[in-house]
């Protein structure tokens, strides 16, 4: 049988998948069919239960909980970074918001980014836009500022920007250093428990063969890097595939209860009752 798995085409993602694309990890009886979309499209896709199992912003499961089980394998947290708030025209966060008329261009809705943005900065306009189109629509002028997500988040000095705010470091010190939830690879609750469970399993070990594997899994995962060097590369690859990736814990869950209930508090999302992983 064919098993759609929907990921971004991003570094981070086909790290993660290696295992499953080179055929060293196999989920026996099914032919494993990658889905590569961006994140935001994932998240609206799996509104609808379109695929079996697919990696969504961590933001759009409370709209999908009725549909999908998170797995404690997958998910991307950052220890101490995150997306990132980049100006040409200003130099700190007082200074963009001193301009009532001042706008954020911010990747995508249903992004986690986009959660945090307005749980801390919610007063100010933002525009949503490819997450790869921000940083030149921040140097022509286009918006006052950027919020990055993927490689963005460390390629951005490379293009003479001022960082005026890192969620990384936001969410740190609110959390007393809890993992920054970003995003999830969930499983539809129709599939079982058992294939739930076995889809988690055989991602770990897709991670585990990446590891093993790292020069070969760094230069499959550049074929999404958007130019960024091998160096480069591994880096952010290893800033969102670690520990908490290969199987989040207690402290994976209690970094998304704390992003579910902060986002609920504040209006943005429904509430979402026992989060269960598998």
């Amino acid at each position: 049988m064919n098993l759609q798995i929907g990921h971004s085409p991003d570094p981070d993602d086909a790290f993660m998948f290696y295992g499953f694309a080179e055929k060293l990890v196999t989920i026996p009886g099914y032919e494993i069919d990658h889905v590569l979309d961006d994140i935001q499209s994932l998240n609206v896709r799996a509104m609808t239960g379109e695929l079996p199992v697919t990696a969504i912003s961590a933001h759009a499961y409370p709209y999908v909980a009725d549909k999908y089980w998170i797995m404690k394998t997958g998910a991307s947290m950052g220890e101490g970074y995150g997306p990132i708030i980049v100006s040409k025209k200003y130099k700190t966060m007082a200074e963009l918001e001193a301009n009532p008329n001042a706008i954020i261009a911010q990747p995508g809705k249903l992004t986690t980014a986009n959660l945090l943005l307005r749980s801390w900065f919610g007063h100010i306009k933002s525009v949503e836009m490819g997450f790869d189109k921000i940083i030149d629509a921040v140097l022509a002028g286009e918006v006052d500022a950027g919020l990055l997500i993927h490689e963005g988040q460390i390629t951005w000095q490379e293009y003479g920007l001022n960082k005026l705010a890192d969620f990384g470091t936001i969410w740190e010190e609110k959390t007393g250093g809890l993992p920054l939830p970003l995003g999830l690879d969930c499983v539809r609750k129709d599939m079982g428990e058992e294939m739930a469970r076995t889809v988690s399993k055989a991602l770990r070990d897709s991670i585990k063969a990446a590891y093993d594997n790292e020069e070969a899994s760094v230069n499959y995962a550049l074929q999404w890097g958007r130019g960024i060097d091998a160096e480069t590369g591994a880096r952010f690859v290893k800033m969102y595939v670690n520990d908490v990736t290969i199987d989040m814990g207690e402290r994976g869950k209690k970094a998304l209860e704390f992003l579910f209930n902060l986002g609920a508090e504040k209006n943005i999302i429904p509430q979402v009752g026992e989060i269960v992983l598998y």
